[in-house]
């Protein structure tokens, strides 16, 4: 089993700054900083992409933008629990495949993903993606 640990540090008033496992920092204030439930979508976010860019690197797809969002629906009073997440994958290539994309992005979301592993009994999380071929874009006139 792993164990990892992640730090925050509080600096004043109702700002803080927290520190990945790595010691990587992340300001969290409002308004100069990352807002903590912001996190939780964002993680999901992080985690899948990583993982979705190194199998389309595998599969030999010519990847040359990608790019997620995640929306999400939380209820309306306090603790604000979310309720669904929806991740949208865009990515820009050239000759990339459809079924190549939504294998990588399924296997990231069900196999390799922590956070989805974690979140996927309790939040709804859907997602879909879009392909912008590169091959058809024409340079200016």
């Amino acid at each position: 089993m792993l164990t990892e640990t992640v730090n925050l540090d509080w600096i004043r008033e109702r700002q803080f700054v927290m520190r990945d496992r790595n010691g990587f920092p992340i300001l969290m204030d409002q308004p100069n900083g990352v807002n903590a439930s912001d996190l939780l979508p964002l993680s999901l976010a992080g985690c899948t992409s990583y993982d979705v860019i190194a199998i389309l690197e595998k599969q030999r797809q010519d990847v040359a933008d990608f790019s997620v969002t995640a929306k999400s629906r939380r209820d309306p009073e306090p603790p604000w629990k979310y309720r669904k997440i929806h991740v949208h994958y865009k990515i820009s290539g050239c000759g990339l495949q459809a079924d190549r994309v939504s294998k990588a992005i399924e296997l990231a979301e069900q196999k390799y993903c922590g956070v989805y592993a974690t979140l996927k009994d309790v939040v709804e999380i859907t997602s879909d993606f879009e392909i912008i071929d590169m091959e058809n874009q024409k340079d200016g006139p």
